[in-house]
């Protein structure tokens, strides 16, 4: 799940008592300016009718936060607002991000996405593919639309997109330091895009070009903290509402931050973190009773390199709203850096 920038636009009652006339301008523009999104996502996401139109717009009608294009549509506001080109822009934006997903959902063999079946569960690995790039050519041709400085923009993003996943499947050069790899991963396949929401913001609404780097920094910092704290919510016992099993990742042989935090502690002979690390072994894990693999993620949990993950995930999301100081104060700033607090503090 993403964390949501809607509280820009959906004010609760301590919100609305301490925003500012500006705040709440600002909320309207952008409640408005997602209504328009989705109409031009739906428009946008039809082709040649029929089954084609039912897989492409799977993902988009199984709902979605629009963190995306809500960051692009917020740091408009520090130039002309929400032009056409910047609506244009999120739109792109949010079509690369829901192909990602598709594709992420055959590489990781998923078999649900929001709440929903994978489309490669319910298509097969081919049909899913196809619909991904379908999605990568539509948001192309609408970023044509805004000319060369768009289109380098989304290459540039679209390369780290794959240069992330690509690094994730591979793993680490020998010799190379896990946690650098891990992180880079995590730059490239989740900071990215959120990076490059922010600045198409700024650039297609005529606003200051030195904000580009402060709020491309923001986006791909804060996009590591979600993710980070991602890896914590996986191992958190599960409650009634959810029925998700705790350490999914962890069970589907995925090392997260704090198993390769356990591993370092192993190789540096602690005997506890090895015999732990052998537990949470994927084939461990999967020929163990419930009940031992349920406490072996238990005692991952409750071990120090889980607070180690979220002092990182903090750290990342300190960094992230100090790359900001060079935005004039107002509601942006205000927004973001709110969002990066809430990144850290989300439990789901």
């Amino acid at each position: 799940m993403t964390p949501s920038l809607r509280r820009a636009g959906g004010l609760s009652l301590a919100d609305r008592l301490f925003s500012t006339g500006e705040d709440r301008r600002t909320a309207r523009l952008i409640e408005e300016s997602i209504e328009a999104l989705e109409r031009r996502l739906a428009e946008e996401t039809k082709f040649s009718g029929g089954l084609v139109d039912v897989v492409s717009r799977y993902l988009l009608e199984a709902g979605g936060k629009r963190v995306r294009p809500v960051l692009a549509f917020l740091t408009a506001q520090l130039g002309s607002g929400i032009t056409d080109e910047v609506v244009t822009a999120a739109t792109s934006i949010e079509l690369t991000h829901l192909a990602s997903l598709y594709h992420d959902d055959v590489m990781d063999d998923a078999d649900q996405r929001r709440g929903v079946p994978s489309a490669q569960y319910v298509w097969g690995n081919s049909v899913a593919i196809l619909a991904g790039d379908l999605l990568f050519a539509r948001a192309s041709a609408l970023l044509a639309i805004l000319g060369e400085r768009a289109i380098r923009l989304q290459a540039d993003t679209f390369e780290r997109l794959c240069l992330g996943q690509l690094n994730e499947m591979i793993g680490p050069q020998d010799g190379e330091d896990e946690v650098e790899h891990y992180l880079r991963v995590l730059a490239d396949k989740t900071g990215s895009l959120i990076s490059a929401s922010a600045q198409l913001g700024i650039i297609f609404s005529g606003a200051d070009p030195s904000y580009e780097q402060p709020v491309r920094e923001f986006g791909e910092k804060v996009g590591i903290a979600f993710q980070l704290v991602d890896d914590v919510i996986d191992i958190a016992p599960s409650d009634e509402n959810s029925g998700k099993t705790p350490g999914t990742d962890i069970r589907a042989g995925v090392a997260t931050l704090p198993v390769l935090y356990l591993r370092q502690e192993a190789a540096a002979g602690d005997a506890a973190a090895a015999a732990l690390l052998g537990r949470l072994a994927a084939e461990a894990l999967s020929g163990a009773t419930a009940a031992d693999s349920d406490d072996a993620i238990r005692m991952l949990r409750e071990h120090a390199v889980t607070g180690r993950t979220v002092e990182e995930a903090r750290r990342y999301a300190h960094e992230a709203i100090a790359a900001l100081d060079p935005l004039p104060s107002g509601t942006v700033k205000k927004t973001l850096i709110r969002f990066a607090e809430t990144v850290v503090e989300r439990t789901n």
